[in-house]
């Protein structure tokens, strides 16, 4: 988690949540009352990919309460005071309570040993991530369990397998992202051995052969 005057320094990168002063809706745009009052409750931004408007204005989603509630705004850098990471959420896991009632969280307590020894960056967004961060209510007994999964070179064979495995659904649906630090894609897809896959950038979603090659040789 980093807050304060370190927030203004640090750098941004797609599902981090942020706390802000200031959020830039749509020009034109008739507020819904949702997200007022998202506002209003401390709700964090989630920066999402998209191209740069202005290179002060960082592209973030706001949610609500409901799956309807998705609003996209813009957010001023000066205006943000905290920002969480899905990696910094994984400090909450241990905490689950085996008796949740929600899958999506029992999923998340019953995964990460094998996501842990993946070796690699993880931890959750959506939903989830939401309000493991911010403690306000998102979840619901079928909400799916999202996961960011940072991989910035293929997978060993190994690893392959155990995403596999790390990705089948289980009492809820398992929705992974891997992110390469260039553009993230459904595992689930991928998985499927497509002869393209879609990788989703800044500049906006492209089908290429290899999600880890040049991104500019779309297939």
């Amino acid at each position: 988690m980093t807050s304060d005057s370190a927030a203004q320094r640090s750098p941004l990168r797609p599902h981090d949540l942020l706390w802000c002063d200031d959020v830039a809706l749509p020009e034109g745009m008739a507020v819904p009352g949702w997200v007022r009052g998202a506002l209003a409750t401390g709700a964090p931004a989630v920066v999402r990919r998209a191209p740069l408007a202005q290179p002060d204005l960082v592209p973030v989603g706001l949610r609500g309460t409901s799956r309807d509630q998705r609003v996209a705004a813009h957010v001023p850098r000066r205006s943000v005071r905290r920002i969480v990471s899905p990696e910094s959420l994984l400090e909450h896991v241990a905490r689950i309570a085996p008796t949740t009632p929600l899958p999506c969280l029992r999923a998340l307590r019953d995964l990460a040993p094998a996501l842990n020894a993946l070796g690699l960056h993880w931890g959750p967004t959506g939903g989830v991530g939401f309000t493991l961060a911010s403690g306000l209510p998102a979840l619901h007994p079928q909400s799916d369990l999202d996961l960011l999964i940072r991989l910035p070179f293929p997978p060993s064979d190994a690893q392959c397998d155990a995403l596999a495995w790390i990705a089948r659904d289980r009492t809820c649906r398992i929705d992974i992202q891997i992110d390469t630090g260039r553009g993230g894609f459904s595992l689930r897809e991928w998985l499927r051995s497509p002869p393209r896959t879609l990788v989703k950038t800044d500049g906006g979603p492209t089908l290429v052969v290899d999600p880890w090659g040049d991104l500019g040789d779309a297939a």
